[in-house]
């Protein structure tokens, strides 16, 4: 009786810890597959953070200081892009001019963190910020016709933890919001911070939200709860669903797919990471109780973007998931088959010329065009020949 029953303890314990993929990034193997790499942009960037392909030629990039810049990818040739976005004017801190996606309805579609001060007089009331999304068209070398589409609440007094990523399928967009480093915030429904919130692209709320479907102390924007700093988001062009990326704490940096009405955890459960003191967060790093993410990583790469690689210059890619990471300075390639991640490479890491990749975007041929977050970048292009 005695060896059945530890028998059992075992078979629980092992079967615990396996239903959940925690990974290490120090074990991965490098990619065997070759590729080259050139600086594309002549001017050096600053604080680069977002950007997206406005048609085959033309990359928009954003630059957390405020700047915007059209780059021509076939010349490296930048352009200066004139706007009137409210974003905080702080050269400290993870705020500013954050993502850029360029959508067919004509639209440019924007994340910020969001200044209560732009145009009002500094008392203590009107200070603060918050994650925020606008959209405008670009003429004559102009964001016009600006219209800010959400701005998260409460506004918070901390200039970190952002999240804002976009993602637009049909006329939905998917976005993420930090918590702000506010913790418990992500378990509450009734607050933007820690969340990924589902508006259409006109502003309006869709009517099959969980706010409107049972959920009734849920903000009308609000998807999905229970996230710490989700920095990476895109829609799979193979089964059409959303997923996100997010850092964890120290360690715990984790993926998943965006569900309806779900909660990933935080700050109950940190995914296999830990307070930076060292402490322990929750019981366990992972609840049934929770969503799962694909991955979990520890120790943390520090996850920026993702998206699904397609096209025809790495064809033995295709369907696979393509990650950046800032602080391990690395571009790696999850191995996605039937909804689960069977294998990793290495891609990039440690180039000193490129830097902490901060995002990436792949053209319609399947080259991959990387930034960087530094206040010395470049756009650099990954192509075979």
């Amino acid at each position: 009786m005695l060896h059945i029953a530890l028998f059992l303890i075992y078979t629980f314990f092992f079967t615990f810890a396996n239903s959940e993929k925690i990974s290490n990034y120090k074990t991965y193997n490098k990619t065997s597959t070759d590729f080259k790499l050139k600086k594309v942009s002549q001017s050096r960037l600053n604080d680069p953070w977002g950007m997206t392909f406005l048609d085959s030629d033309n990359l928009l990039i954003t630059e957390k200081n405020g700047g915007l810049i059209k780059m021509n990818i076939n010349s490296g040739v930048t352009t200066n892009i004139s706007h009137e976005i409210p974003i905080i004017e702080s050269t400290r801190g993870q705020g500013g001019l954050l993502d850029v996606y360029a959508h067919t309805d004509g639209n440019i579609y924007f994340t910020y963190s969001h200044s209560f001060m732009k145009g009002q007089t500094k008392t203590k009331s009107s200070r603060g910020s918050s994650t925020a999304v606008a959209k405008g068209k670009l003429s004559e070398n102009k964001i016009k016709d600006l219209k800010i589409l959400i701005i998260g609440k409460p506004k918070l007094f901390i200039n970190k933890h952002w999240g804002s990523r976009i993602a637009i399928k049909d006329d939905f967009l998917y976005v993420s919001f930090g918590e702000r480093d506010e913790g418990m915030i992500a378990q509450d429904p009734r607050k933007h911070p820690g969340s990924i919130l589902r508006i259409k692209t006109d502003g309006s709320i869709p009517k099959d939200n969980p706010a409107f479907k049972g959920y009734d102390e849920w903000l009308p924007e609000i998807f999905q709860i229970g996230l710490r700093n989700p920095q990476g988001i895109t829609l799979s062009p193979y089964d059409n669903e959303i997923y996100f990326s997010q850092h964890g704490p120290m360690g715990g940096d984790n993926l998943g797919k965006v569900k309806f009405a779900g909660n990933l955890g935080w700050k109950e459960i940190a995914w296999g990471g830990k307070e930076y003191s060292g402490k322990k967060i929750g019981k366990s790093p992972f609840k049934n109780s929770y969503d799962k993410p694909l991955i979990s990583w520890v120790p943390s790469i520090a996850v920026g973007n993702i998206a699904f690689y397609k096209g025809k210059v790495f064809p033995d890619w295709n369907g696979d998931i393509l990650v950046s990471a800032t602080k391990t300075r690395m571009l790696a390639r999850l191995k996605f088959k039937n909804d689960r991640i069977i294998d990793e490479e290495i891609i990039i890491k440690d180039n000193n010329d490129i830097g902490r990749i901060r995002d990436f975007e792949i053209d319609s041929k399947g080259n991959i065009y990387l930034i960087s977050d530094d206040t010395k970048s470049y756009v650099w292009m990954m192509y075979k020949n």
